[in-house]
């Protein structure tokens, strides 16, 4: 569909395919326009019952691209537009998660890994929160666990991913983990799929109703620091920033 977004459609699954591996599938502008618009796509589609969210290369999403970033309310209303397609979205993660990228498996409404990936929250590295993403993430991830995460930008793998609520399952081969799941969505009906997507998604969007306008001024606030130029600086020259210890 786009240069950074490929679609396929089979059996009432359309696969949204996130392919710019040279990025590492970082989230640039380009990236969520395309994904932002695959998704009305399908939601406009009666064709289509359910979307899996994929990629490809060994990085599902490595997180906002610093290159070029989107804007804070492009991101928003991406992950927003996950949560209210009124057709369930799965993702299917076969290799690593960073950053912004762990906001897209919050926003979906089931999340399948393979143990081959790892996770992390790696903003605090670079001067920055994960402001923006927590809209799906605080409603639907252990708050405890989130804490650990979230200050000390530690990888984990797709077990504890699974423990604390950031994927629904995972396994050796991720699309035996997937395969009952779309099995089920095809049994299901549209109208009782939608129905049931909107009892579930309720608290959800009470969160970016109170918290996203705050939550952007933040995140814009802080990628325009002098700590997040040096954090990515350093990040983009491979190397410690001037805090590390």
């Amino acid at each position: 569909m786009t240069e950074t977004v490929r679609r396929a459609h089979a059996r009432g699954i359309t696969t949204l395919t996130l392919d710019s591996p040279r990025h590492r599938n970082a989230l640039s502008a380009a990236l969520v326009a395309g994904l932002a618009d695959a998704l009305d796509r399908c939601g406009a589609d009666p064709a289509v019952r359910a979307v899996v969210l994929t990629h490809t290369g060994g990085t599902f999403s490595a997180g906002a691209d610093l290159r070029d970033p989107p804007p804070p309310q492009a991101l928003v209303a991406l992950l927003r537009r996950i949560v209210e397609l009124d057709k369930p979205v799965v993702a299917r993660v076969a290799g690593h998660v960073r950053a912004g990228g762990l906001g897209l498996l919050a926003a979906c409404d089931i999340a399948a890994a393979s143990t081959a990936a790892t996770f992390a929250f790696t903003e605090v590295r670079i001067g920055v929160a994960p402001a923006v993403i927590s809209l799906p993430l605080l409603p639907r991830t252990d708050p405890r666990a989130l804490a650990r995460y979230y200050l000390t930008g530690e990888h984990f793998d797709a077990a504890e991913a699974a423990r604390i609520g950031l994927v629904t399952a995972a396994g050796d081969d991720v699309d035996q983990v997937l395969a009952p799941v779309l099995d089920g969505l095809r049994r299901a009906s549209p109208q009782g799929l939608a129905e049931t997507k909107r009892l579930l998604t309720a608290r959800v969007l009470e969160t970016f109703d109170r918290d996203a306008d705050v939550l952007t001024a933040l995140s814009a606030r802080l990628f325009s620091s002098a700590q997040a130029r040096e954090g990515m600086t350093a990040f983009l020259e491979r190397r410690d920033p001037t805090w590390a210890l």
